[in-house]
């Protein structure tokens, strides 16, 4: 009984350093050598900040992965607290690169981290050849550390100078994972909700035509379950002040909770743990057109809505939806 408990806390706070990190990291550095800068330890953060101008461009060229840090083995008890599952439907060949679309947001996308910014579900032997790569909101490789250890999982900024890099110049075998939705989906996040806001996002549809790369739709199941989040009305302040920070911050600040680290009966920020599976889709055949047209891209964009739909509906019932359950489309 007592090594039962001492294990679940020890899943829970593999996650809770996890939540810690992306919360915090960037901002506890930035300030630390903000500080740092006014001491006698100057000298620390101006050798970071020189080293860090000459590397600048690194994130948009592939950044620094190593396996070392995807296969660290917090990862494991990362992946067995909810459990997150990871299911194949197709094969990619690492003969052809993939724009592959990740659905939905949730509020820290928890899913797709685990199972394409680690090897805590095997993605490397469960597609042999094919390097994943979770492109994320850019504006967070400006921070100090932080940046690094995210290069160092495979995460790269979600640009198109970035994207059209591992597509165009890093050979095949590249399987780019964009959360389409982004911030503005992180606020549909509840309980309950299948939403998913694809309707006129259609940058990653064009990025994918203009490389030849195969366009995959990728569903989470459960991502937005394992946080509560308050949903203001859209016309009430905190809704108008979330969508003025998304518009020039670049992400949506979300009033959110889980559950705490070790009692399941209060308030905190650990999510809360409840199954997450993700589905990755069969591969949509896109032709290489450097100069798509907007026909083309409507095409194939309507295609890939297709294909998610059909990805849902296929497996909901094996991933604890019901029948009556239907994907919402924005």
């Amino acid at each position: 009984m007592m090594e039962d408990s001492l294990r679940k806390h020890i899943l829970a706070l593999s996650v809770f350093q996890w939540v810690l990190t992306f919360l915090l990291m960037g901002a506890i550095f930035t300030l630390l050598f903000l500080y740092l800068m006014f001491t006698s330890l100057w000298l620390i953060p101006v050798t970071y900040f020189t080293w860090l101008f000459f590397d600048w461009d690194t994130p948009e060229r592939g950044g620094r992965r190593t396996q070392w840090v995807r296969r660290w083995t917090v990862w494991s008890c990362f992946r067995e607290y909810f459990p997150i599952k990871l299911v194949k439907t197709s094969s990619l060949s690492p003969d052809k690169n993939y724009v592959l679309g990740c659905h939905p947001h949730g509020i820290l996308s928890t899913a797709a981290f685990c199972n394409f910014a680690t090897e805590a579900n095997d993605f490397s032997n469960l597609y042999p050849g094919v390097c994943p790569w979770l492109a994320v909101l850019a504006g967070i490789f400006r921070l100090p550390v932080f940046r690094d250890y995210l290069m160092s999982a495979g995460i790269v900024p979600v640009s198109k100078d970035s994207i059209r890099f591992l597509l165009s110049q890093s050979g095949s075998g590249n399987a780019v994972f964009i959360v389409v939705g982004g911030a503005a989906e992180s606020l549909q996040s509840s309980p309950g909700e299948h939403i998913v806001m694809l309707s006129r996002r259609k940058g990653f549809v064009r990025l994918a035509l203009q490389n030849g790369a195969d366009l995959v739709p990728v569903y989470s199941f459960g991502e937005n379950d394992i946080f509560e989040q308050v949903r203001f009305n859209p016309d009430s302040w905190g809704w108008k002040l979330q969508l003025l920070f998304q518009k020039h911050v670049g992400f949506a600040p979300c009033l959110f909770h889980g559950r705490g680290v070790f009692n399941v009966d209060s308030w905190g920020i650990n999510p809360i743990p409840r199954t997450l599976t993700t589905v990755v889709g069969r591969p949509i055949c896109v032709p290489y057109s450097p100069v798509p047209s907007e026909e083309d891209v409507s095409y194939y964009h309507n295609l890939y809505m297709q294909g998610l739909k059909q990805l849902f509906d296929e497996h909901k019932v094996s991933c604890g939806l019901s029948e009556n359950d239907t994907l919402r489309i924005i």
